[in-house]
């Protein structure tokens, strides 16, 4: 009976070790994890977020922590999440994350940046003794929602998805570098080609131009007071011509009256020489 006993012993315990494993492996994360799908559930609630990246370090390092304190989310009342920048580009440039990993809190909406210590405990005391009161929110003008940084987030997915179409065209088609840099050169020439001409198109409908036409030569009958003018000019000039006229006929007379009255002067000064002679 021994040996039946001391079997039973290890059989017992790997049991319980097969019947352990599968809720040690397939136990589910209390993270929850942020897409640009989803990322409008963040407005609501009481949440801590983390931004990390698979190839960072310190992201490797936090990761135990991070989970040990989504623990304890349902007791604190809090989601916790997480987001992945190399999948999730525009969420990174919606937080403007330059660093990772990056911690923010979220309280209906408004943003704080989580800069204190990385552990467990100091999570939970954060939250515990809303600490994150004393911290100032993100301003609405860089607040994920706002305009401008919606803007920044297509920004970002745009370079990534440039990054993808540069990566197909050098390992799937085969071409080399500077033929993927021709390609972009000539879309980017191309695009701004068809936005010019969408803005001219935009501007000319919503201001159009005013052309001058050529004014036609004012009538007499059609415009009676405009002729008023040019007939005072036409009087002013013939008053001029015959002031003109009648100085020269002043000055003609001036002048035969000084010839007769010489030449009498002359005729009398004659007659007294002859009278003297005699």
């Amino acid at each position: 009976m021994a040996p039946s006993g001391s079997l039973a012993v290890p059989s017992t315990v790997l049991v319980l070790l097969l019947w352990g494993a599968p809720w040690t492996h397939g136990r589910r994360s209390n993270v929850r994890v942020i897409t640009d799908e989803n990322w409008r559930e963040l407005l609501e609630g009481d949440w801590m977020i983390e931004f990390y990246a698979p190839w960072c370090p310190a992201c490797q390092n936090l990761q135990p922590e991070w989970e040990s304190f989504a623990e304890w989310g349902e007791d604190l009342e809090i989601n916790v999440a997480k987001v992945d920048v190399t999948e999730q580009p525009g969420l990174s440039g919606r937080f403007i994350i330059t660093a990772l990993p990056t911690i923010y809190h979220c309280k209906d909406g408004e943003f704080r940046r989580y800069q204190g210590p990385r552990t467990k405990n100091d999570f939970i005391n954060f939250v515990s003794d809303k600490e994150w009161k004393s911290i100032e929110p993100v301003s609405s003008w860089f607040g994920p929602g706002s305009v401008l940084m919606s803007s920044m987030s297509a920004l970002f997915q745009l370079s990534m998805w440039i990054r993808t179409c540069h990566n197909y065209f050098i390992e799937d088609l085969g071409l080399p570098v500077w033929g993927s840099y021709t390609v972009f050169a000539l879309a980017t020439l191309l695009s701004g080609l068809l936005l010019g001409l969408c803005m001219i198109f935009v501007a000319d409908c919503l201001c159009p131009s005013k052309r001058r036409r050529p004014q036609p030569y004012p009538s007499k009958k059609l415009l009676p007071e405009s002729s008023h003018p040019l007939k005072k000019v036409e009087e002013e000039q013939e008053a001029d011509e015959e002031d003109v006229s009648e100085e020269e006929g002043e000055s003609k007379e001036g002048t035969n009256k000084d010839f007769q009255q010489n030449a009498i002067r002359q005729r009398s000064l004659g007659q007294s020489l002859a009278t003297d002679k005699s």
